[in-house]
């Protein structure tokens, strides 16, 4: 098995190399800083990030770009996540990742006991990140879709991520995760969610925060379990994780992306699913 694996990542990678060679100049990225007047004019950093031709397309106003927002984890940059960006950019959506704290914000301080361990406070601020970012990037390309975006985020991130689902459901059109640990998953059914889990002893998900198989059954979640740790999963984690998130996320956007109607998502395929090995793209550096 492991030998097969092993060649599967092999054949993989000489398409990694030759995919991140085009991608230096076929997807670029550049940051964007926002000010939020109803928050004393808090700046908000984005990295943006597009494949060029598709931006030239839109700025022609002949394709509309489907949007995907990427929420980095606590502490960590908005732009520690380049490998998610591009698969997202190379399949033709602009990527929107704001930069959720400052170096000005106070500690964030935990609670146990308290909703979300107390985090509620940051979570809050990342929403209203991600509201303003959607406003202003409509002035900056009108044409892509900011009212049905696709959620992406890694541990608090994936939190952020997740509860933007729960309060504006209509706003969200599927919903990416890795490890979030504290906010629980949206079972409602109305849009399709990805969540990759690590097995790292040091992050342990909070009770009630991943369904049952059943519940995640019904509800069209695919749940994958890997042997990776917890930040193995932005660009300093090791290859070979970078490289089977890539697989697995690139497959369910080809089986998302490609749904002409609306998708029943409570006829889902089942739900418990192991990383596949495959390479489809070297990590990049934001």
């Amino acid at each position: 098995m492991k030998r097969g694996i092993a060649v599967l990542v092999s054949v993989g990678a000489l398409f990694s190399v030759a995919y991140f060679t085009a991608s230096k100049w076929a997807i670029k990225h550049e940051t964007i800083t926002f000010y939020d007047a109803s928050r004393d004019n808090r700046p908000v950093p984005v990295d943006i990030a597009i494949r060029r031709d598709k931006e030239m397309q839109a700025n022609a106003g002949m394709i509309t770009l489907p949007v995907a927002v990427i929420n980095h984890g606590n502490t960590v940059k908005n732009t520690e996540y380049g490998f998610l960006a591009n698969i997202f950019a190379a399949r033709g959506y602009l990527v929107v990742s704001p930069q959720h704290d400052l170096p000005t914000d106070p500690p964030m301080v935990t609670k146990p006991g308290e909703l979300y361990v107390g985090r509620l406070p940051q979570i809050l601020r990342g929403v209203a990140n991600i509201h303003l970012a959607m406003q202003e990037m409509k002035k900056v390309q009108p044409n892509a879709d900011y009212e049905k975006v696709t959620m992406v985020g890694h541990s608090m991130g994936g939190d952020i991520t997740m509860y933007f689902a729960k309060q504006y459901p209509d706003e969200v059109k599927k919903v990416v995760t890795l490890d979030n640990l504290r906010v629980p998953f949206v079972t409602a059914g109305k849009f399709k969610i990805l969540s990759f889990r690590s097995h790292d002893p040091q992050f342990k998900t909070d009770p009630g925060v991943i369904p049952t198989e059943e519940e995640c059954e019904k509800a069209g979640i695919q749940v994958v379990k890997t042997d990776f740790q917890h930040n193995d999963m932005r660009d300093t984690g090791p290859d070979d994780a970078k490289n089977s998130i890539q697989g697995m996320l690139d497959k369910f956007l080809s089986d998302t992306d490609s749904a002409i109607a609306p998708v029943d998502t409570r006829s889902a395929p089942p739900k418990i699913l192991e990383p596949g090995p495959v390479a489809l793209m070297a990590p990049a550096k934001s």
